[in-house]
């Protein structure tokens, strides 16, 4: 079977990987380099166009049919799924996903492949299957939800906790095979429903792991404006079985690319409909940030290193990173920061100059924040600040 894959970000380089086991897969990007790093993954200088140890382990070991091109006719014809995971940013202005990627490709998709069975892996908007199934005329347009960790996309496909297709037609069934043919557990859920059900899900998933975040980064605060031992607290909150030891180390406020935009969007959603949790799940995150920046100015460093701008350990993504809003907040009461981000080109972030050397970065600032420790700080233990209690993400 040919099925094409635009967009080769998290999703799609996973989804990509895990189909072309047994399937010819011809991907699509904009991005040339990322289309040549595909392509150019058996030669010793190969490597994968995202930080995933999976990824790069099974593009370069693996025996894949996969290819991947800049050109949209050339990726899409004769395919007979299309699966779409290009990007999807959140529109402050207008409270909205930006969607305009995805309806390009269903275009694409509707000219260069008019049988083919088109999958949405980009989080979208409740209802929009709905709309775009009555703009084209074509009902083959399925949402399936993707619930992948960045830095552990592949891992996530092979070893799902569980498949979900917004659909009950035979297409639908034989993504859900095609899906479980490429992972490794075997014995996974899957569950077929409505398409507005399935983006649902994806929203509300996301939400419940945001709620959880800033539940224990708000018992954290509490124990840090009281003087409590945050740890203590958690452990013994955590040792509740309803609760569990799970996802629980406090952090500088949750982010990434999944939980900001998708939480926004669900309480967008929400429209007409009362609520307060998910409104407050949204606003916590603000006040963990002002409460952990109000932390650090009370220092009064003279110079703060901001060590990562990533998420978490094992990711390149540093879009929407808590740690960014903290040091926007920083440099907004006059403290001035360096950058250490080896994921950086740049020269400069926000107007902060980023070292290049780590041992040069440690020893010019006198307070760094950092959202994860890592052993590479351990001789500046005395210059650490951070929240993290567990070592994990």
């Amino acid at each position: 079977m040919t099925i094409a894959v635009a967009g080769l970000g998290y999703v799609g380089m996973s989804v990509a990987v895990l189909l072309a086991q047994h399937n010819r897969v011809v991907a699509l990007d904009v991005n040339a380099t990322r289309v040549a790093q595909v392509n150019d993954r058996r030669s010793p200088a190969a490597n994968s166009p995202i930080e995933d140890a999976e990824i790069t382990k099974w593009l370069t070991e693996q025996p894949l049919d996969l290819r991947a091109t800049t050109d949209a006719a050339e990726a899409l014809t004769g395919a007979e799924f299309v699966i779409i995971a290009t990007p999807t940013n959140y529109d402050a202005r207008t409270n909205h996903f930006d969607t305009s990627s995805v309806e390009t490709v269903i275009r694409q998709a509707r000219q260069y492949a008019p049988g083919a069975t088109i999958v949405v892996k980009s989080t979208v908007p409740v209802g929009f299957v709905e709309r775009m199934r009555a703009e084209t005329g074509y009902d083959g347009i399925i949402f399936s939800p993707e619930f992948l960790r960045e830095g552990r996309a592949l891992y996530d496909n092979l070893y799902p906790s569980r498949i979900v297709v917004g659909d009950h037609s035979p297409a639908a069934r034989r993504l859900a095979e095609l899906l479980a043919e490429g992972a490794i557990r075997k014995d996974m859920p899957v569950l077929f429903t409505g398409p507005v059900e399935a983006e649902a899900i994806k929203l509300f998933s996301n939400t419940y792991l945001a709620l959880r975040v800033a539940y224990f980064n708000e018992l954290d605060s509490y124990a840090v404006a009281r003087g409590l031992n945050t740890r203590e607290i958690i452990d013994g909150v955590s040792l509740d079985p309803r609760i569990g030891e799970h996802y629980n180390n406090p952090s500088f406020g949750y982010g990434g690319y999944c939980l900001p935009k998708d939480t926004k969007q669900l309480l967008a959603n929400y429209n007409e409909v009362p609520q307060q949790l998910i409104a407050a799940v949204v606003e916590s995150n603000r006040t963990r940030k002002d409460f952990i920046a109000d932390q650090i100015i009370a220092r009064q460093p003279k110079l703060v290193g901001v060590y990562r701008l990533v998420m978490k350990a094992g990711s390149d993504n540093f879009r929407d990173s808590s740690i960014q809003g903290i040091m926007k907040r920083i440099k907004a009461k006059g403290i001035p920061c360096i950058v250490y981000e080896p994921a950086l080109a740049q020269d400069h972030f926000f107007h902060s100059p980023v070292v290049r050397d780590l041992q040069d970065f440690k020893r010019q600032a006198d307070l760094i924040i950092t959202n994860r420790h890592t052993p590479e700080l351990d001789d500046v233990a005395d210059k650490i600040f951070t929240r993290d209690l567990f070592g994990v993400d």
